[in-house]
């Protein structure tokens, strides 16, 4: 890894922090929630408008329409054509609910 200073100070690395988003992905057919990672400084918009075909998942759980699990992943790229919405999961769930639970 290569760290570079500029006159002032500033260091630049080729390292980039991103921030964690659990978020509730609703696809054509299942209903997907896993993490997904920001750059600091971005918005979860700017992650989901990247040119990118695929959206990069991690800790990924798969729920069937029934809210069934049906699959469990450490990754998984989701097709960006394939979203109907996405949101994150701390904006609609008041009520403490954990990665491991959903409800349809």
């Amino acid at each position: 890894m290569e760290i570079e200073y500029d006159e002032k100070g500033k260091i630049f690395t080729d390292v980039i922090s991103k921030e964690v988003v659990l978020t509730d992905i609703q696809t054509l057919t299942h209903h997907i929630r896993g993490n997904i990672h920001v750059r600091k400084g971005d918005r979860l918009s700017d992650e989901i408008n990247h040119p990118t075909q695929f959206l990069p998942v991690t800790s990924v759980i798969v729920y069937s329409p029934g809210g069934e699990i049906l699959h469990q992943c450490d990754f998984l790229a989701v097709n960006r054509e394939h979203i109907v919405w996405l949101m994150p999961v701390a904006e609609h769930h008041d009520n403490g609910d954990s990665q491991d639970s959903y409800n349809g």
